[in-house]
């Protein structure tokens, strides 16, 4: 990668953030920047690692994760703030990209953020791994408080929830997922410092993220081990849109069911 493919996706992506609610296709980026339509989309995706039409789709719902978190802004006005024309696909979007309509997020965000700055991890049990499975080790700074989240998904963006994964401490910086379905994943992994600001909950564009050098294949046998280091976030990286407060209640739910 490239000094110079870097600052092309940066002007890209800055032509996106302020142009949001026009319609925006990959041509008119691409000839922004002063380039062909294929040389750039190849160039985007290998900056980003998504297509800049996907980038695109995830930096909308993230801005309106931002207003909706940030004020009582009504669904309609939002939607059409970040270039969405129809009430329908904006609700089937954020559905996808957060877990939960934009209705149910706007008044879950209290309950939430209550509910994460009260929450008390219990001690772990060791329980037996059958494969396929994979390890996770995560370097995280010494100075973080907060939840940890360790994850396998589809493609290198967290917009929806992972196919597994898991909520830690941050003194607990490995984790194994056992019996992992057959598959290609990417391991990414990120952390909500504690706040008294709901909005450091939901919308994570200064929250510490890493990513597994490469993605991983897992086949019957599989016993992978992989080290992810978490760092600051950098201009070009896709935003974090699921909902890692609602991933942790949810975690704790299946917890309690496995108990009884």
């Amino acid at each position: 990668m490239t000094n110079g493919k870097t600052e092309i996706v940066l002007q890209a992506i800055e032509y996106m953030k302020t142009h949001l609610e026009e319609e925006i296709t990959s041509e008119q980026l691409a000839k922004h920047v002063g380039y062909s339509p294929y040389h750039f989309s190849r160039v985007f995706k290998e900056v980003t690692g998504v297509s800049p039409r996907h980038y695109l789709s995830a930096l909308r719902i993230e801005t309106g994760k931002q207003i909706l978190v940030n004020s009582s802004s009504t669904i309609l006005k939002t939607l059409l703030d970040i270039g969405f024309r129809s009430m329908g696909t904006f609700n089937s979007k954020f559905k996808r990209f957060v877990g939960i309509p934009p209705k149910q997020f706007q008044s879950s965000i209290h309950e939430l953020h209550h509910f994460v700055n009260e929450y008390q991890f219990s001690t772990k049990t060791r329980r037996k791994v059958h494969p396929p499975s994979i390890t996770c080790h995560l370097e995280v700074p010494s100075d973080f408080k907060g939840v940890l989240f360790v994850g396998l998904f589809p493609r290198p963006i967290p917009d929806q929830n992972p196919v597994v994964g898991t909520a830690l401490a941050h003194h607990e910086t490995s984790c194994t997922f056992s019996t992992v379905p057959k598959g290609t994943y990417y391991i990414l992994a990120a952390a909500i410092s504690r706040s008294l600001n709901p909005k450091n909950y939901f919308v994570l564009d200064k929250a510490l993220r890493g990513i597994a050098e490469h993605p991983v294949t897992i086949q019957d046998d599989t016993e992978s081990t992989v080290s992810i280091t978490l760092r600051n976030p950098l201009p070009y990286d896709p935003p974090i849109l699921i909902n890692l407060p609602k991933l942790l209640l949810e975690k704790e739910k299946n917890s309690k069911q496995e108990e009884k």
